[in-house]
């Protein structure tokens, strides 16, 4: 077993050096978060782990092959099942993506938050249209509300950046009637969720409105994210998002 002292020792804690993207050996992109005890590294594109299922990019490149060969042999969709296995996969390649277009959002690389929160929403639409099981499937639908808020907060972001091209009175808006005419699902963390990305996006919308550039940082994002960890008593993920407040605006992006 390889021991990973020298590694850490080239790249100190430093909570004002903690994220940072750099070029691999073979020449891709790579994001990398120095923590306390170790290193996390995500892919710029594909899954954030580098793996393969099943021989495909991704969990829901997968599933959608698995669509496509049913309608082909079938003449529609009609008898096609997500079943709880494949559910549980698609969610814990939901939840990678999740922790990688958060650390994306504090890097302001809103274009590529799009593109991970897409990918979520699509896993939502299939895992809705598809997986019979309603337990397995609303795990992951529970927490729509807030994919929804995060892509439409990066498309937004990235207009003003002008990284994106569109009307981000119009993408909040739009964003806002979706994730209030969401079907309704029995858990707290949806009904939560839901009022909470509602009124968010509302307050991105007033400070657009007031001319306030604050939302062009994601450190509103974030506090937003504390404050509800606290509510919740996820004293863990709130120290989580304490540091990453604290780092943020002190990032070091090598592109």
């Amino acid at each position: 077993m390889q021991d990973l002292t020298r590694i850490l020792e080239e790249w100190q804690y430093d909570t004002e050096q903690n994220v940072r993207i750099i070029i691999a050996e073979d020449g891709r992109s790579v994001l990398q978060v120095r923590l306390p005890l170790g290193i996390e590294q995500y892919e710029m594109e594909g899954r954030p782990d580098r793996r393969e299922p099943h021989g495909f990019d991704t969990v829901l490149a997968f599933t959608e092959d698995r669509l496509r060969r049913h309608i082909v042999e079938n003449g529609s969709d009609a008898g096609f099942e997500i079943t709880v296995e494949n559910a549980e996969e698609l969610q814990a390649e939901g939840i990678l993506f999740y922790y990688r277009y958060l650390l994306l959002y504090q890097l302001q690389y809103f274009d590529l938050v799009v593109r991970d929160t897409e990918h979520n929403v699509h896993l939502c639409d299939l895992l809705e249209r598809y997986c019979p099981d309603e337990d397995a499937r609303n795990a992951v639908l529970q927490f729509r509300p807030y994919i929804l808020r995060m892509n439409a907060a990066a498309r937004a972001m990235g207009i003003q950046h002008s990284t994106i091209e569109g009307d981000a009175v119009q993408v909040l808006t739009e964003a806002i009637a979706t994730i209030e005419g969401l079907e309704e699902i029995d858990t707290p963390a949806f009904q939560f969720e839901q009022v909470r990305s509602a009124n968010y996006l509302r307050s991105m919308l007033r400070s657009m409105s007031d001319g306030d550039d604050s939302t062009a940082s994601p450190d509103g994002s974030l506090h937003d994210e504390l404050r509800d960890a606290i509510d919740r008593e996820d004293y863990e993920r709130a120290a989580h998002l304490r540091d990453q407040i604290r780092d943020s605006g002190r990032v070091d992006k090598e592109r």
